[in-house]
C-alpha cells in the first residue's frame, strides 16, 4: 500500500507548486521565440513537478503483524440486534433502571471470552442485514470493544425480524474459513430471543451443521415479555467509537417504547423457545436458557481452545520511493548548473570585447 507523508501541508505544497508553475509556463510561452531559453524553463518545470513529487514523500508500506497468540479455535459471537432484544425484562441494574436482553447478551459474551481465551473470536450481529462487525482476531480486546458499543437496529428502519437472517453470511465466512484453515475447529454462538415477525417462516441452520464443530444457542427474555426502548440511532456511540461520559447536570431521560399501533400501548416482546430449540437442533449444539441469576458456564462445556501457538510477527516495513524521482531531478539539476556555467563564461567574453 502507498502513503503519503508531506514535508509541508498539502495545501501550501500545493499553493507552491500552481506559482511557481504558473511562473514556468508564462516564460515558456515569453521565451518561444528562443527555443534553447524555451528548453530550459521547461526543464526547470519538470524539475519542479519532481521536487513538489519528493515532497510529498511516497512510501510503500509492508504488511507487517505484530505478536500474537492463539489456539486451535475460532468463535462466532451471532447476536440478535432487532427492536426485540431491547424488551426490559432481562433485569434491574444496580441503579434501579431496568436492564435489556442486550445487556444480557454483552455480558455472557464477555464471560464466554475469559473462558475460552486463547481462541480467535470473530462477531455477527443481524437485524435488517446480517453484518460482520469484528473479523476474526485473536485480539480480544477488538472484541470486547465492539460488544461494549453494540446497540439494537434504528427502529424506524425496521422491517421485521427474521431469526434465519445470518445464515448466509455465516456460510459463507465459515466456508471461505474452512477453505484457509481447514484443520481448525470451529464453534458459533447464537444470542437471541427467537422473535419471528416477518412474513414467512425462518428457513433452516441444518446448512452450517457440518461447518460447526459445537456452540451453544442461548436465549433471552421472558414468557411474560417486556417493553422495547426506540433507538433513534442518534442517542448512542457508533461502532467502534468509545461510550461518551454522562453529563451529571443533564436532565433526565424519558424512556421511550416502540408502541404496537394495533392497540395503541407499548408494544411487548416474548420469548420464543420454541423457534430457539429449533436453531439448536439444526445446528446440532445445545440449547441454553439465560437468566441473570444463572451461569453462562454451561455453553462452554466440552468446548477446548487447544495448545496455544504464538507468533512473535513481522515488523512493519516501510520502502520510501521519492529517490526514483531524484534521480532525474539530479540529471536536470546538473544539466541546469552547465547551462549557467555556459551563461557565465559568454557574459565575461562579451565583456572583454566590450571596448
Amino acid at each position: 500500500m502507498t502513503v503519503f507523508d508531506p514535508v509541508l501541508p498539502g495545501w501550501l505544497l500545493v499553493l507552491l507548486g500552481v506559482m511557481l508553475g504558473g511562473l514556468c509556463v508564462w516564460r515558456i510561452i515569453a521565451m518561444r521565440r528562443d527555443h534553447r531559453a524555451a528548453w530550459m524553463w521547461v526543464a526547470r518545470l519538470g524539475m519542479l513537478a519532481l521536487l513538489l513529487v519528493i515532497a510529498t514523500r511516497p512510501t510503500i508500506v509492508g504488511d507487517g503483524q505484530g505478536p500474537s497468540a492463539s489456539g486451535g479455535l475460532e468463535v462466532y459471537f451471532v447476536v440478535d440486534t432487532t427492536s426485540s432484544m431491547a424488551a426490559e425484562d432481562w433485569e434491574v441494574g444496580d441503579d434501579g433502571e431496568p436492564l435489556t436482553r442486550l445487556d444480557g447478551v454483552k455480558n455472557d459474551i464477555d464471560r464466554i471470552a475469559d473462558l475460552l481465551a486463547g481462541a480467535e473470536f470473530s462477531l455477527v450481529t443481524f437485524d435488517v442485514v446480517a453484518v460482520q462487525r469484528v473479523p476474526l482476531t485473536s485480539d480480544d480486546s477488538a472484541l470486547r470493544s465492539a460488544v461494549s458499543v453494540m446497540r439494537q437496529e434504528v427502529t424506524r428502519y425496521s422491517r421485521g425480524s427474521s431469526i434465519d437472517e445470518p445464515i448466509d453470511l455465516l456460510a459463507g465466512l465459515l466456508t471461505a474459513a474452512a477453505a484457509d484453515e481447514p484443520d481448525q475447529r470451529r464453534v458459533v454462538f447464537y444470542f437471541g430471543d427467537g422473535e419471528q415477525t416477518a412474513d414467512i417462516g425462518p428457513r433452516s441452520f441444518t446448512s452450517l451443521a457440518d461447518l460447526i464443530d459445537g456452540g451453544a444457542v442461548l436465549g433471552y427474555g421472558t414468557a411474560e415479555g417486556g417493553r422495547m426502548l426506540e433507538f433513534n440511532g442518534i442517542d448512542a456511540p457508533q461502532w467502534g467509537q468509545p461510550t461518551p461520559t454522562p453529563d451529571p447536570f443533564a436532565e433526565p431521560e424519558i424512556p421511550v417504547y416502540i408502541q404496537d399501533y394495533s392497540t395503541g400501548a407499548d408494544g411487548i416482546s416474548v420469548i420464543d423457545e420454541t423457534a430457539l430449540g429449533i436453531i439448536a437442533q439444526d445446528l446440532g449444539v445445545d440449547y441454553l436458557y439465560r437468566t441473570p441469576d444463572t451461569t453462562v458456564d454451561a455453553a462452554t462445556d466440552g468446548i477446548d481452545v487447544g495448545e496455544l501457538v504464538t507468533d512473535e510477527g513481522e515488523p512493519d516495513t516501510a520502502v520510501e520511493l521519492y529517490w526514483i524521482f531524484a534521480i532525474p531531478l539530479g540529471v536536470l539539476a546538473l544539466l541546469e548548473i552547465l547551462a549557467m556555467g555556459g551563461a557565465v563564461v559568454e557574459a565575461f567574453g562579451v565583456r572583454r570585447r566590450t571596448p
